[in-house]
């Protein structure tokens, strides 16, 4: 065990060696300060670019299907949604207003919604017309969206999936046996990798909310997308072994944020009449 304890420390300095602390947006009013570790040799300009790519195909593949909506109202709404939501984000990080922003809608029965690295947003139809989501509600999970490619979680998880890698490349090297290293994976599972990326979506919650807010639609949709979001999923794992929040806490989280973006979101809706 002391063997283990040694090996483990060693394994995470020479993790750490390669790895950055970085804040990639500001916390805004919702107060999102965590740091977060970034191998320096996965930089975002090449992450973007790969996404940007795959982005591409998955359009091109709906086109081929007749799957790609660019007309209907419901592609409207999210053209529409999208544009005064990514007016906001340089509240959080400036360089986004350089970003190559873009944003579809698939018609498909799936209830999903995704904004990758760089800032290429996807909805699929099944999320608006199943759960009939008002404009504020598409606008939460769309600013939700937004905000994980804003903090770079992409990036952040794909860090962390290398570290583990590297973990176990180097505990092989240096005699770890199996046993030890299915422990040492495990414990990098459920202590960092699980916790983190549930910190991830109450981030992601948090600063959509704002970006919402800041946007003119109501911070309140949240509650209401996440009750019919629960509704529509029916039971939901334990929350200790899930990679997102459990609807009540996400909902409670939210509720005690809505107050930090409502001052935002009366100054929006009078500029906007």
């Amino acid at each position: 065990m002391a063997k283990l304890f040694y090996l483990s420390g060693l394994t995470a300095a020479l993790i750490l060696a390669g790895c950055q602390a970085v804040n990639t947006t500001s916390g805004g009013a919702v107060g999102v300060e965590r740091k977060q570790y970034m191998f320096s040799m996965l930089s975002s300009a090449e992450l973007n670019q790969k996404y940007a790519q795959s982005y591409q195909q998955t359009l091109s593949e709906a086109s081929q299907k007749g799957e790609l909506d660019k007309n209907s109202t419901n592609a409207k709404r999210v053209d529409a949604i999208a544009k005064r939501l990514i007016a906001q984000t340089p509240v959080f990080r400036p360089d986004a207003a350089q970003w190559d922003w873009d944003a579809n809608l698939i018609d498909s029965d799936e209830l999903n919604a995704n904004c990758g690295p760089g800032g290429k947003i996807i909805v699929y139809s099944g999320l608006i017309e199943k759960l009939q989501l008002t404009d504020d509600e598409l606008a939460a999970v769309m600013g939700h969206e937004v905000a994980h490619a804003l903090r770079e979680h992409s990036r952040e998880a794909m860090s962390k999936a290398y570290g583990v890698q590297m973990a176990s490349q180097i505990g092989s090297v240096l005699g770890v046996g199996q046993v030890g290293l299915g422990v040492a994976n495990t414990g990098v599972e459920y202590l960092m990798t699980l916790p983190n990326s549930r910190s991830n979506e109450n981030e992601a919650d948090l600063i959509g909310l704002e970006l919402a807010a800041r946007a003119g639609y109501d911070p309140n949709a949240a509650i209401t997308l996440w009750k019919k979001m629960e509704q529509a999923g029916g039971g939901a794992p334990p929350e200790f072994m899930s990679t997102h929040p459990s609807s009540g806490s996400r909902i409670a989280s939210l509720q005690a944020a809505i107050p930090k973006v409502m001052p935002l979101y009366e100054q929006a809706k009078g500029k906007r009449g």
